[in-house]
């Protein structure tokens, strides 16, 4: 193979032959491009590649004459192709060297000129067929010779490369033609517009432009609304080092760092998570940062010409990338023969696979809100949610940036397992649970844990065979059957309530927008076998589409309504008088001593005047931000039929009156102004899940904190081998509140004499 980096930057004197005119005749037709139409020769006497020159052409045997210098053009080379377009209307003029000139290139080429002189804009293209771009595929074969010229010819050339390989090379030569400054800006008059104007007469925004026969890259939706310009060029400019304060610009798309004098990126690179364009070409680049791997809308990814000898393994994240450019650089052979053969998307692949994956992340800290005094005296419980991902969703083409090994459901849902147990938790909430893994899995490895558990499909489920509607997923709630008993359970299932409510029969956004969706919530009734207090635990999973909050916000007003009506029947529920889950019987000690039965005397069941009284917790995905509709609603216990989640729908009494609950709840980890984060992927991160508590007899006394920072700042979402969820696990501890008697009013006795002054 040839050494590339050292290119022809001119094409010398170009002529014809003496056998030109039946080389070009034996020609086969070249079909037009859609996307570079041939311009149709006006005058006959123009020297074109089918004909020859005529009479009065000015020069017979000469395309152009010996003194023909281009000037004020730009060079872009394409593998075998040199093409060259005039560049107009640039602030400054580009100053071709001599060796730009046309009559200092003497290779055997191929001709396709375009235009009826050389004044104004010209198309002029050669292929190559030797010379200094021997790499590059050539457009003749030797079966394209004819009329007495030589085969031998091209009898040196090497075999012609794949489609992978010829598409790096092309790029690369072209990147080696970029060494002016701002290249990129010059060569997109379309972008440099946008950038200072942004407007046309100021008044409305300039259409997007095509490039280079593509239509123009289509911008990040945030940096669409928020910034004028998304790309920035900075090739060129003899940089030695990218200053960090570069990288907080996270909202652009496209970053030229090429031509310059780096020999390394920063670790900061990693904040510009919308990139799909970065070029560090013709750089002294030596190493790549880990960090890469957060960038997993890149697109495009070139390094031609530097001095890396190694890429790292965190570029397997990169599931969406086109090209990754590393001709020019010592790469171990084993990497580029995988790039040369099969491509940048198997080189990715290789790394995916292959990495060892980050380091384990420091424990996630617990932070206490409030110290518990005696804790032997007052009563607490631990509740945890969690969203476990759905093995059904958890696909490659969901989650790209994670190896397939990570998302195998053998390998998540010992994780998810082992979690579960190292919380003990004494409630368990988990979304996205399937009947199989509920049946098959869970409920009996939990069991060894002392958990029970109650489990409910989505509604599509009743519909389905059974082999399928095992895989539908659902809602599960496990308790620690040692120290509860359960009263009563409920499925909510909100379409099916929602179609039945007397004031949204005929409403035509029932049917059409909260009937077609199978999301439900499932409810259990608690008692603690040794105080007698009742809880109520619900978990629901509220739809996920952004697009309908009327929707969400509709599922979770009829959530509180079912809830307030159990709750109100529940209060009047008769004492429990059957909580002894077992009883040790009495045997003798080591010295023949009996031994004391020590289990624990279950209390009488706890009386409640209503519903709102019980202890309450809610649980669940509710795929819905701190600044929504839904958390408004359950915070404040009321949310006008104004309120623009639901827009101009129609839903009833909700959309008549008003929608309200008698709960006073509130966010567990509103304490610390909510988690960082409970979502954590490329495309998203934010605050989805919550655990909600009723303050009137509960108190919060510890959190489950973030994922460690450092940890996250290699890793692009989630999951992966650490975090087999999307979702992160929360887990929350409680006191429960002593109970205010009320006292029966007593009226004083102030003896006899009070009652002579009555008399």
């Amino acid at each position: 193979m040839a050494d590339t980096s050292a290119y022809q930057r001119g094409t010398g004197q170009t002529f014809f032959s003496q056998h030109a005119q039946n080389l070009h005749r034996n020609l086969p037709s070249r079909v037009r491009s859609p996307n570079n139409p041939r311009i149709p020769f006006r005058n006959p006497e123009t020297p074109s590649p089918t004909r020859s020159p005529g009479s009065n052409s000015p020069h017979q045997y000469g395309m152009f004459n010996q003194n023909h210098g281009h000037q004020g053009h730009n060079v872009m080379m394409n593998g075998g192709g040199h093409q060259r377009y005039m560049q107009m209307n640039l602030g400054k003029p580009f100053n071709h060297n001599q060796s730009h000139q046309h009559h200092n290139h003497a290779h055997q080429q191929h001709q396709e000129h375009s235009g009826a002189n050389h004044s104004g804009q010209y198309n002029h293209q050669h292929n190559l067929s030797s010379g200094g771009l021997s790499n590059a595929q050539p457009h003749f074969t030797p079966g394209h010779l004819q009329n007495g010229t030589p085969g031998s010819v091209h009898s040196g050339l090497s075999k012609p490369v794949n489609e992978h390989w010829a598409e790096q090379l092309q790029l690369a030569q072209r990147s080696r033609e970029m060494t002016q400054s701002h290249s990129h800006a010059r060569n997109h008059p379309s972008v440099n517009k946008s950038v200072v104007a942004g407007t046309t007469n100021g008044t409305q925004k300039e259409e997007p432009k095509e490039e280079r026969n593509r239509p123009a890259a289509n911008r990040v939706e945030d940096a669409k609304a928020n910034h004028v310009w998304t790309i920035l060029d900075f090739g060129g400019q003899n940089l030695k080092v990218l200053t960090n304060s570069l990288f907080n610009y996270n909202f652009l798309t496209k970053l030229y760092v090429n031509c310059n004098k780096l020999t390394f990126l920063p670790p900061a690179v990693g904040k510009l998570r919308n990139l799909t364009h970065l070029d560090a070409s013709l750089n002294n680049l030596h190493y790549l940062p880990p960090e890469l791997g957060m960038l997993v809308n890149l697109k495009q990814l070139l390094l031609f010409d530097n001095q890396l000898d190694s890429l790292p393994y965190e570029l397997g994240s990169l599931y969406q990338l086109e090209m990754l450019g590393i001709e020019g650089n010592p790469v171990p052979d084993e990497l580029k023969s995988i790039i040369v053969e099969q491509g940048t998307t198997e080189l990715i692949k290789y790394f995916r696979e292959n990495a060892p994956g980050p380091d384990p992340p420091p424990e996630r800290d617990w932070i206490v809100l409030d110290e518990i005094s005696d804790p032997s005296s007052q009563e607490s419980l631990t509740a945890l949610s969690y969203n476990i991902l759905c093995d059904k969703y958890c696909t490659q083409t969901q989650y790209g940036y994670t190896p397939s090994a990570a998302l195998a459901w053998d390998h998540r849902k010992e994780t998810i397992l082992a979690e579960l147990r190292e919380r003990n938790a004494d409630v368990v909430c988990l979304q996205e649970i399937d009947q199989e893994s509920f049946n098959d899995y869970f409920r009996g490895a939990l069991a060894h844990n002392d958990y029970k558990g109650v489990f409910w499909p989505k509604s599509r489920a009743r519909t389905m065979a059974e082999k399928e509607a095992k895989l539908v997923d659902g809602c599960a709630i496990f308790y620690k059957n040692s120290k509860y008993v359960l009263l009563d359970k409920q499925l909510i299932d909100f379409a099916n309530t929602a179609i039945n409510r007397p004031d949204m029969k005929g409403e035509h956004d029932i049917f059409n927008r909260v009937m077609p969706r199978d999301d439900i919530a499932v409810v259990a009734f608690l008692e603690n076998r040794a105080t007698g207090t009742r809880f109520i635990v619900a978990n629901v999973h509220v739809f996920w589409n952004p697009a309908f909050t009327d929707v969400k916000l509709v599922q979770v007003a009829i959530l509180m309504e079912q809830i307030s009506k159990f709750a109100n029947k529940w209060a009047k529920f008769p004492p429990c008088t059957d909580k002894v889950m077992f009883r040790f019987t009495n045997g003798d000690g080591d010295e023949g001593k009996e031994v004391p039965d020590t289990t624990q005397e279950p209390g009488p069941s706890q009386e409640y005047s209503d519903g709102a009284q019980i202890p309450f917790l809610l649980c669940g995905d509710f795929n819905s931000l701190p600044n929504s509709g839904i958390y408004d609603l359950i915070v404040q216990g009321n949310l006008p039929n104004s309120h623009q989640d639901l827009g101009s729908r129609k839903y009833g009494n909700f959309t008549r009156d008003g929608i309200s609950h008698p709960f006073s709840l509130k966010s567990s980890y509103s304490a610390i102004n909510e988690l960082s984060f409970t979502n954590y992927t490329p495309g998203f991160i934010g605050v989805l899940d919550y655990i909600w508590y009723s303050t009137n007899t509960l108190q919060v006394v510890g959190l489950l904190g973030d994922v460690d920072k450092d940890y996250l700042q290699r890793v692009p979402g989630f999951p992966n081998y650490h975090f087999p969820s999307d979702h992160l696990a929360l887990y929350a501890q409680y006191l429960v509140k002593g109970r205010k008697e009320k006292k029966a009013l007593v009226e004083p006795d102030f003896g006899q004499g009070r009652e002579r002054d009555r008399r």
